[in-house]
C-alpha cells in the first residue's frame, strides 16, 4: 500500500510541477495572465481583452490564462498534501508531543492548506468572473497635459492682465 500511495503522490507533484512550468512559460510568452487584466467595452460595443501586463490578446487567450491561473491554487495544494503524504513517517516520528502525535499533526496541516487555497482559488475565480461580467467602459483618450495652459484670468491670444 505504501509504494502505491508514494507512487501516486510523485506523479501528482510531477503532474503539479508540469503544470506550473507550463503557466510561467505561457505567462512569459504573453506577457502575463488575465485575473489582474481587463476588459474593455468600446463605443462600437464590441469587447477588448487585456492582460495585467496591458498586452491585448484575444477572447480564447484570455479566458485560457484566467482558467490557467486559476488552476495554479489547486495545483499547489495537490503537490503540498502529496508531498505532506510522503512526509508523514518522517514528520511523526520527529514530533514528540502528545498533543500532535499521529494523525492529528497531518490533518491540521492538510486543513490549513485546503483552506488557504480553496480560498484563494474562490477569490481568482471571483475576481476573473468579475472581470468578463462587468467589463470597463471605453475611455477616450485623456487630454495632453503637457500643452501649456492659459493663466488664470488671461484673455485668449493675449497676455495675462492686459
Amino acid at each position: 500500500m505504501k509504494d502505491r500511495r508514494s507512487k501516486i503522490c510523485t506523479w501528482i507533484i510531477l503532474i503539479g510541477l508540469t503544470n506550473f512550468a507550463v503557466y510561467v512559460a505561457l505567462y512569459a510568452y504573453f506577457y502575463g495572465e488575465a485575473v489582474n487584466g481587463r476588459v474593455v467595452k468600446v463605443p462600437d460595443g464590441s469587447e477588448r481583452y487585456f492582460l495585467q501586463s496591458g498586452k491585448e490578446v484575444s477572447r480564447a487567450v484570455f479566458i485560457y490564462s484566467g482558467a490557467h491561473s486559476i488552476s495554479i491554487w489547486p495545483t499547489v495544494a495537490a503537490i503540498m498534501l502529496a508531498m505532506l503524504t510522503l512526509a508523514k513517517d518522517r514528520i511523526a516520528s520527529a514530533v514528540h508531543s502528545t498533543v500532535t502525535r499521529g494523525r492529528t499533526t497531518f490533518t491540521v496541516l492538510a486543513i490549513v492548506i485546503a483552506i488557504i487555497t480553496g480560498f484563494m482559488t474562490f477569490v481568482f475565480i471571483h475576481q476573473f468572473v468579475e472581470r468578463l461580467r462587468h467589463p470597463v467602459a471605453h475611455c477616450p483618450a485623456a487630454p495632453v497635459l503637457d500643452a501649456p495652459q492659459p493663466a488664470e484670468g488671461a484673455r485668449p491670444g493675449g497676455p495675462a492682465g492686459s
